[in-house]
């Protein structure tokens, strides 16, 4: 009788979780809206602490990144860091700070008016490579091009799609809605 009485408990206490579970997706638009507004306003997200501009930003990854691999980093020239770094470096600050996901770091970035996850993740690196070299920002040129490359990508696949069906809709006539029944 315990038994079944602790498996139920376990079982009812599961699907509560399963049911309220902030990282299983969202069903409808309004419920990812309210997940996303609630997200950009928390200082920490799964225990990790979530930056609210790029200065803080810099700050954390002083923090986080000890001095050989800081060094390492900063050899790199500004497009090789991007490059060889994407993958790793990029892909634990997209995780980390929820670019997909949102929080208030990636409203930030947002706000700039980067909205692409990979657009935000190269465009850390490369600010934090040129403030290690102690070198200006230059964030308006940086975020021209690096939209630029964006929709240049976008048009580029949208030019060479395939059309999957070129069938044309007979368009309705205004005599084909008349309701008088004449």
């Amino acid at each position: 009788m315990r038994t079944t009485f602790l498996f139920l408990a376990l079982c009812c206490a599961t699907l509560l979780t399963a049911q309220t579970d902030p990282r299983k997706p969202a069903e409808t638009r309004a419920e990812y809206e309210k997940r996303y507004e609630r997200r950009i306003q928390q200082e920490q997200l799964y225990g990790v602490y979530i930056p609210r501009d790029i200065g803080d930003a810099f700050n954390e990854l002083n923090k986080k990144i000890d001095a050989p691999s800081k060094a390492k980093f900063k050899a790199l020239s500004e497009a090789d860091a991007v490059r060889k770094l994407y993958f790793s470096f990029g892909r634990w600050l997209s995780h980390n700070w929820s670019f997909y996901e949102g929080s208030r770091f990636s409203h930030y970035l947002r706000g700039l008016g980067l909205t692409h996850p990979d657009d935000m993740i190269e465009f850390v690196i490369i600010t934090y490579h040129r403030s290690l070299h102690k070198k200006p920002l230059d964030v308006k040129p940086l975020l021209e091009r690096i939209l630029a490359a964006r929709k240049a990508e976008f048009d580029a696949r949208r030019r060479g799609g395939e059309v999957l069906d070129a069938g044309k809709r007979q368009r309705e006539r205004p005599e084909d809605n008349d309701s008088s029944g004449q």
